[in-house]
């Protein structure tokens, strides 16, 4: 790839592979390949990078993000986009010690806006609360 991408867009790469873990049940390196090989994609190293810590971390993540949920909901209840951006984010807030949480809640708000009806607010609150809560 003769562009480097920027950090959002790097993101927004990672964001497109852990989406697609929602419907897909094969492991994050299979996906980046088919993904490459069959729609002619590149995805940049962070891109990968996020996918495959969230792959790796999935189910801590998703601990994480289920205890602050409100009383009576589950996943299950968040859309598959949401919850790909909740989990991209959580995994930079906790495991990538160069991006500060602002930035990580920041850019998480943003892809919401892009890619969900409306549910910005709804991700930047439960990701406001973790980060408080790690303070």
């Amino acid at each position: 790839m003769d562009n480097k991408l920027t950090r959002f867009e790097a993101r927004e790469q990672g964001f497109f592979l852990i989406f697609e873990m929602n419907f897909n049940t094969d492991n994050i390196t299979d996906i980046v390949n088919s993904a490459e090989e069959t729609r002619d994609m590149v995805f940049d190293e962070y891109a990968k990078e996020l996918a495959l810590g969230v792959f790796n971390t999935k189910d801590d993540l998703d601990e994480i993000i289920e205890s602050h949920l409100k009383k009576g909901w589950t996943l299950k209840r968040i859309s598959k986009a949401s919850l790909s951006i909740l989990r991209l984010a959580l995994y930079e807030m906790t495991y990538v010690d160069s991006v500060p949480s602002s930035v990580a809640i920041n850019e998480a708000v943003e892809l919401a806006k892009k890619y969900t009806i409306d549910e910005s607010k709804f991700i930047n609150g439960i990701l406001g609360a973790i980060s408080r809560e790690e303070k």
